[in-house]
């Protein structure tokens, strides 16, 4: 087993709550989300994260609008929805009872270091 892999699998498993909570910021264009991603050291490809967003629009958690642009054709710039805020809402929670999980459950190895 590659703990490459792991940590791939690790960091994806974090990728949505990551991407909604950039966006529950204000309104983004995509290329913004990835260099906001990459400078926490979360690198993700536009072919990763495209079809990311395309889910979590159909499935009502974002919305997007055209804007025009001086540097080529119009662009998507993407909003959570409320919906989308109260998703958030609960992955961060869960996020969080995920992150107490794992610390207690680590905490002998951590601490012997």
């Amino acid at each position: 087993m590659k703990l490459e892999n792991t940590i791939a699998q690790m960091r994806k498993g974090v990728l949505e709550l990551c991407i909604i909570s950039i966006i529950s910021e204000g309104e983004i264009y995509p290329s913004e989300i990835i260099k906001e991603l990459r400078s926490s050291k979360l690198i993700v490809k536009e072919g990763t994260l495209y079809p990311l967003l395309t889910r979590l629009k159909n499935a009502g958690l974002l919305n997007y609008t055209w804007r025009e642009s001086t540097k080529g054709p119009p662009r998507k710039y993407y909003q959570t929805t409320s919906q989308g805020r109260d998703f958030l809402q609960g992955l961060i929670s869960s996020w969080e009872q995920l992150q107490h999980a794992v610390n207690q459950s680590t905490k002998n190895l951590t601490n012997n270091e």
